[in-house]
């Protein structure tokens, strides 16, 4: 940057470089600009509002330089615990003394915080950060194996919670959620999935203490169709997840039909005892639904059934996952459901070309297209959806073993806007096939696995000109070696996630391309049997952001890799090798 252009920047205004910086879209461009100047630094600093911290030990210096700070995200530090917390709280209530920024400074207005995860957190450790934290809204504890009861009293003490994710806390139960209702009675999204302690006693109360309810997960729960009867009392519930609930049948859905008036959206894939006539009663009551989940429910689409989804007007999404489906009810939906934006048919029996082109036809507003084993359909159905719906962004064709080159050449000069499509087993994908596709420029997630005549090629075309990919899956692509991976290195530098396991012929050469991508996060590298300690050294080196790390079967890998690792890749959480 020269002085002149330099000076020109620094006479912006504090409000016009404060405008220019809430531009930036990725984090990548926010380190850029803190890099620039001081100046830029202070204005990141005072514009910031969430903060995801990488190491424990950053806990310490970084909240404090942000007092704008409404969202701290600790998920990625399972090792914080209530020593940590009292440590960092009597610093910074000793630091408020000497002028410095201190912890109840920021802490006053932080509104959403993440601790999934977060093992050794106690009740002490909670009671603490609550007192420090009294705006608090959302507070997510999800997979902490010590949140129990206690830590449950604990949270309650925040009154403002309107959002609580407690999914897999395994030691909660009746009591706990029984603390958190009654002193959290204006929460409004809770989510227990996996939570197999509460019974219908503590969905009874809940239902009693917290009536503004407005988005439920009882996913898991061993609750009978009691709870839902309960539940149907809720006047402002939109969003009823009951995912996998082995004793509620279709006398607890019909309990809905007359209930929860709002409702706008539920989930009851692989709930084993309800069929389509519990479903039926939903839908007759709630005209108004959008969105229905009902997979791996379903033998086959009734006809009575299908006949109530025509009055579904407003339905948006239909999961429909493992049914068998006849042509004709490819027509209804078609016809009937105008407004749909997504709809789910994975491992469902009898869809056909025919069927899919009938949908095409009538649903072109559809957005997310699921026809993962599927593999009747051929480039005829894959040609009539990008012909017709031509806002699709994400496609899942995984083990459609008939699509060719054909379908990516329609979908590359139709579907200009989709961003995710998963390939997955689609032995008829090639070289020429993924260059098609590299017309989709705004691609962010492309999934080739065990796509066995995918070679390097196709990975020119694709880092060429898809800048955007953040995930990439080529396990198993044998024909992929050192060059297709420096082509990636240099085209897709918002790489976060890559599988290249079982890819046999890429060496430590391709670790060095590798390393480049800074922004790479995940990596398998699985049974990757050329390559060395010097290679995992590279990528050690080059990918501080590496947090997860798949290199089992890597025979040739020693300890110098392992050593460059301990010194280098300090956000490393998981190795499995």
């Amino acid at each position: 940057m020269s002085s002149r252009s330099s000076k020109d920047l620094l006479s912006f205004t504090e409000d016009l470089l404060t405008r220019v910086y809430e531009k930036l879209g990725s984090e990548s461009d926010r380190k850029s600009w803190r890099l620039v100047c001081r100046e830029f630094l202070r204005v990141d600093s005072l514009t910031r509002n969430h903060l995801r911290v990488l190491r424990v030990e950053f806990l310490q210096s970084l909240p404090g330089k942000y007092p704008r700070l409404q969202s701290l995200d600790l998920s990625v530090c399972p090792c914080i615990d209530d020593g940590t917390f009292s440590l960092l709280l009597n610093r910074h209530a000793s630091g408020s003394e000497s002028g410095s920024l201190s912890w109840f400074s920021w802490a006053r207005g932080l509104k959403r915080l993440t601790l999934s995860r977060a093992a050794g957190l106690g009740f002490m450790g909670l009671e603490a950060l609550v007192h420090a934290c009294p705006s608090l809204e959302s507070v997510d504890v999800s997979y902490c194996c010590g949140f129990g009861d206690r830590e449950a009293a604990a949270l309650s003490n925040a009154a403002r919670l309107r959002v609580l994710k407690m999914d897999k806390c395994l030691n909660v139960s009746d009591v706990g959620l029984a603390k958190i209702v009654v002193r959290c009675g204006k929460l409004e999204r809770l989510s227990l999935k996996w939570c197999m302690e509460i019974s219908d006693l503590g969905v009874d109360l809940l239902c009693k203490k917290c009536l503004d309810l407005k988005f439920l997960d009882i996913s898991y729960l061993k609750v009978t169709n009691e709870s839902l009867r309960t539940i149907a009392t809720l006047q402002k519930l939109e969003v009823l997840a009951m995912v996998g609930c082995p004793l509620v049948d279709d006398v607890g859905l019909q309990f809905l039909e007359n209930g929860c008036p709002l409702l706008q959206g539920i989930d009851v894939s692989r709930c084993e005892c309800v069929s389509s006539s519990g479903l039926i009663s939903v839908i007759k009551g709630h005209g108004s639904l959008r969105e229905l989940n009902a997979s791996y429910i379903l033998s086959e689409l009734c006809t009575t059934f299908l006949h109530c989804i025509k009055g579904l007007k407003h339905l948006e999404m239909i999961r429909i996952d493992g049914s068998r489906i006849a042509e004709p009810s490819f027509s209804v939906i078609s016809n009937y459901c105008k407004s749909l934006v997504e709809i789910g048919l994975c491992k469902c029996v009898g869809v056909t070309n025919m069927g899919i082109m009938q949908l095409a036809s009538g649903c072109i507003t559809l957005r997310v297209l699921n026809l993962t084993c599927c593999g009747s359909i051929t480039d005829a159905a894959i040609s009539a959806i990008a012909e017709s719906c031509r806002n699709l962004v994400c496609l899942k064709l995984e083990s459609c073993n008939m699509i060719t080159e054909k379908s990516l050449y329609q979908l590359g000069s139709f579907c200009s806007v989709l961003e995710e499509i998963d390939l997955t087993d689609c032995c008829g994908v090639n070289d020429k096939g993924l260059e098609y596709m590299s017309n989709c420029s705004g691609l962010k997630c492309l999934k080739l696995g065990i796509c066995t005549n995918v070679s390097d090629k196709g990975l020119f075309s694709i880092g060429s000109n898809c800048p955007k990919i953040h995930e990439l899956d080529l396990y198993c692509c044998s024909g992929i070696g050192d060059e297709g991976l420096g082509a990636l290195s240099m085209g897709c530098k918002n790489l976060m996630k890559l599988n290249l396991s079982y890819c046999n012929e890429i060496t430590d050469r391709g670790m060095e391309y590798i390393s480049c991508l800074e922004e790479l996060s995940d990596l398998e590298m699985r049974g990757l049997e050329k390559v060395t300690g010097t290679g995992l050294a590279a990528i050690a080196a080059g990918c501080k952001r590496l947090a997860d790390l798949d290199l089992k079967h890597c025979v040739k890998v020693n300890d110098s890799g392992f050593w460059a690792l301990a010194c280098y890749a300090k956000n490393l959480r998981q190795v499995i090798s």
